[in-house]
């Protein structure tokens, strides 16, 4: 699904925030990116999104090289990945569920499966439930 081969992010300056980087990611599986602050997580979280292109490299996503991706292609993309940001946005007003379900809400997914989408999901994330 995510495939990344030897992917450089130089910013002006000359300073990388990412270098060589090499990922695959298979349908289905969840991965957590973890590091320190200015190792580059967000930064490789913006490539796999097309909101920035690398310096070198490719960026595959389900077949499709994200640099190459017309705007449209590239906001349709966006609605098929899941990325929460460490300074992630709560609606407050919501449950867990609710903010869980907004995106399926949003892309239009019938009631139904969004609820046992969310159940299934939050799920994975409940140890020891």
């Amino acid at each position: 699904m995510i495939q990344m081969y030897h992917v450089d992010m130089r910013y002006e300056g000359g300073l990388y925030a990412l270098r060589d980087i090499s990922v695959s990611v298979e349908r289905g599986e969840f991965v957590f990116l973890t590091g320190a602050s200015g190792a580059g997580k967000s930064t490789l979280l913006r490539l796999l999104f097309g909101a920035e292109h690398p310096s070198r490299g490719q960026i595959l996503v389900a077949g499709r090289n994200v640099s190459r991706m017309a705007r449209n292609q590239v906001a349709e993309l966006r609605r098929q990945i899941g990325v929460i940001f460490q300074d992630f946005k709560l609606l407050p007003e919501r449950t867990v569920f609710e903010n869980v379900a907004v995106a399926l809400e949003i892309a239009g997914v019938p009631r139904r499966e969004i609820r046992a989408r969310v159940w299934s999901t939050l799920k994975r994330f409940c140890f020891g439930c």
